[in-house]
């Protein structure tokens, strides 16, 4: 029988911005970018990119969800999800949530390992940062940890965010068993 993984500690940390970004970045030359948002996303494909983003830094909350538990989160009219192709492929998504009229919540953002690199890092969050900022909230948070991309922190500072709270947490991994059955959906 598998041995149970060991949950991970991390240090998170909850961030707000409260005015649209000032920064401009032009669209990364030499890649031919699109950035596609998926209404109606199929599930399978949502599963395939959060994965795809996600397994380097412990996503796994998304991937224990039913069906009809997924469904619910990202058909969720107040949900739009937002999808990076570069050169043709996939190469990340991003997430939010208006949580009310003066909130919108990047819950996801993320790269695949192979556009992480290519410089559009900064510019496909700028892409997520004008959506959020799009119907005029209040302010715009996201939420990070020590077991996201060791600059992700660093990025959305830069980025015109500001932490307003920091608080320690356990990230319970995944078995082998849960991982094909969340993958095999």
């Amino acid at each position: 029988m598998a041995k149970k993984p060991a949950p991970l500690k991390a240090h998170v940390t909850q961030l707000e911005m409260t005015a649209p970004p000032k920064a401009s970045l032009p669209v990364p030359v030499n890649l031919q970018t699109v950035v596609i948002r998926a209404p109606e996303i199929p599930l399978h494909y949502y599963r395939y990119l959060y994965r795809q983003v996600g397994k380097r830094w412990h996503w796994y909350k998304r991937l224990r969800m039913s069906d009809e538990e997924l469904a619910a989160a990202i058909h969720n009219p107040r949900v739009s999800v937002t999808v990076l192709y570069v050169n043709g492929a996939p190469a990340g998504f991003f997430e939010l949530l208006q949580q009310d009229d003066d909130t919108v919540e990047l819950s996801y953002f993320g790269l695949f390992e192979r556009a992480i690199g290519l410089g559009i890092g900064k510019w496909f969050l700028l892409q997520a940062l004008y959506a959020a900022w799009h119907n005029n909230p209040k302010k715009v948070t996201v939420t990070t940890n020590t077991l996201d991309h060791p600059r992700a922190l660093q990025l959305y500072q830069m980025m015109g965010f500001s932490p307003v709270s920091t608080y320690e947490a356990l990230v319970m991994p995944m078995t082998d068993a849960e991982l094909l059955k969340a993958l095999d959906s």
